[in-house]
């Protein structure tokens, strides 16, 4: 019998709540639907003051497998910690209680984790709820589907490094909890929502010896809802965790090339957002994109088919190192595969979309002083 077995739990799904009436009774009603595996959902009320307690409370009269835990507030990470170390699962689930799900998913991610000998982690891709509850609302797949192989097979993060590229997205996996206790994996416990997310998925992809993922969304993704930490977050706070990363990085003795890349591509894109909303002539924008460029190997920047030339420069003036010799060809190679990619997987309107993007980023990337608000510069 695996890990959780004697206790009949092969789930434990963590709700972290604060505040979140509106949609907390959608998200624990889309989890309960999963059946075929032994589910527990803790529901960590972390101090809400509006009627997110009552809803808790419902769903735990009604369903066995619910359990809520209500305490004083005290930040994303400390509830994600509490919840974990209360379950009793073989593995840990996330559901953010503004989300919601598609049936079936811990259900489906477990089946996988029995199929191949209960490996530390099980991932799949997840829908992007664009413009959530406006006339405007369309539901997009991740810029990671159909992308992550190998598919339905064990694998760890050198073989794919494209897994920490994009989104965190770490509630669109399950986490063996033996994983997590072996490797003294939290949450950074700080105030508030505080973008935790981002360690928490260098930790468990970098350290996970066995990663199985399934090329099925379920997971519904809410983006930018108004009052959310993505929309308000404190400026600065990307390049704060984006050092973490690279210190965890550091700590853990990575050197393989393609996932230092995808740490760089990410950086990137937070300074992108940064520039596009500040422009590099705000000093404290300069200040942090520059000395998180300083952490970057220049010759691992030179060879990102994913950054345009402009950015490239860019990154050399600020750091002041040698510039390394670089084309621009396998940008605009990787920008036309974009395209089509966005295409195939989201239809034509959105592959068009980003062509307006990509003129405001080309924009952001030569630092212009007048800012463009868009975050229009993710790579």
């Amino acid at each position: 019998m695996g890990e959780g077995k004697g206790l009949g739990i092969d789930v434990s799904v963590i709700v972290p709540c604060y505040n979140t009436e509106a949609f907390l009774d959608q998200a624990l009603t889309t989890c309960e639907k999963n059946d075929r595996c032994r589910l527990e959902i803790i529901a960590v009320n972390d101090g809400s003051t509006d009627g997110s307690l009552a809803i808790m409370r419902e769903h735990e009269a009604r369903d066995p497998r619910v359990r809520v835990i209500d305490k004083e507030n005290s930040g994303y990470g400390a509830n994600m910690n509490r919840g974990i170390r209360e379950a009793r699962g073989t593995y840990i689930g996330i559901l953010e209680p503004d989300d919601y799900l598609r049936p079936h998913m811990f259900d489906t991610l477990f089946e996988a984790a029995e199929r191949h000998g209960m490996p530390d982690m099980v991932k799949s891709p997840y829908i992007r709820v664009w413009m959530p509850t406006t006339p405007q609302e369309r539901l997009y797949n991740c810029a990671y589907y159909h992308r992550i192989k190998p598919v339905d097979e064990p694998f760890t993060l050198k073989d794919c490094p494209r897994l920490i590229r994009h989104h965190p997205s770490i509630w669109s996996a399950i986490y063996r909890k033996g994983f997590l206790q072996e490797n003294g994996i939290t949450f950074m416990e700080v105030p508030g929502a505080g973008w935790v997310d981002n360690p928490f998925l260098i930790q468990t992809c970098v350290l996970a010896k066995s990663i199985v993922y399934i090329d099925e969304p379920f997971y519904c993704y809410r983006e930018d809802l108004p009052g959310s930490s993505s929309v308000l977050r404190k400026a600065g706070l990307s390049f704060e965790r984006w050092n973490n990363m690279a210190d965890l990085m550091e700590k853990y003795g990575v050197t393989d090339r393609g996932i230092l890349e995808s740490l760089y591509i990410i950086g990137f894109r937070y300074a992108g957002g940064a520039i596009g909303d500040f422009g590099l002539d705000e000093p404290q924008v300069r200040e942090w994109v520059t000395q998180m460029f300083r952490r970057m190997d220049p010759n691992i920047v030179a060879g990102i088919a994913a950054l345009s030339g402009s950015f490239k420069r860019t990154y050399f003036e600020l750091t002041g190192y040698p510039a390394v010799k670089f084309s621009d060809l396998p940008y605009i190679g990787n920008l036309v595969n974009e395209f089509f990619y966005s295409w195939s997987t989201n239809g034509p309107g959105f592959a068009f979309s980003r062509l307006g993007l990509f003129v405001r980023r080309r924009a952001a990337e030569k630092g212009l002083a007048k800012p463009t608000s868009t975050h229009s510069a993710s790579i």
